[in-house]
């Protein structure tokens, strides 16, 4: 090979290291601002749930004593009207079915609100996929 070819591949050679290395660095930052921005995210989420959780686990004590109180209450003034013997045994399956009736209704509306404030990380995603696009869009065109 001659010398002024050799001098010319070895060029070429650095010029396409040195693209290779900026490209290298770039993807390299792409990737951490991308992860940093899921971090955010689920960091804001966890202090969400960190206050939500002990909150709901507390409401749900006083809501099982008083459910409690209340079955009871209702059963007693049910069997009251109830003649015969097995008063109570229908009295606490009239209030049995109440609270089942309703537990389901209360199950129903907070699987919807599940199912509306997703636990994924939203703006995320929605950054990846328009990023996807972008890559998409750049690796159609050519140079």
């Amino acid at each position: 090979m001659p010398r002024e070819s050799q001098s010319a591949h070895n060029r070429a050679t650095r010029y396409l290291g040195t693209i290779l290395a900026g490209i290298k660095d770039e993807l390299q930052n792409f990737i951490e601002t991308r992860l940093e921005l899921l971090r955010t995210e689920l960091r804001e989420k966890a202090a969400h749930w960190k206050l939500a959780i002990p909150s709901a686990g507390i409401g749900l004590l006083f809501a099982a004593v008083a459910y409690l109180l209340i079955n009871l209450a209702l059963v007693a003034l049910i069997a009251i009207f109830i003649p015969g013997l097995f008063r109570w045994l229908f009295a606490f399956v009239a209030i049995g079915g109440l609270w089942l009736i309703l537990g389901g209704i209360a199950a129903y509306l907070g699987i919807r609100e599940m199912e509306l404030r997703r636990v994924l990380p939203r703006r995320t995603i929605e950054t990846l996929k328009g990023d996807k696009a972008w890559l998409q869009k750049e690796m159609s065109n050519p140079i």
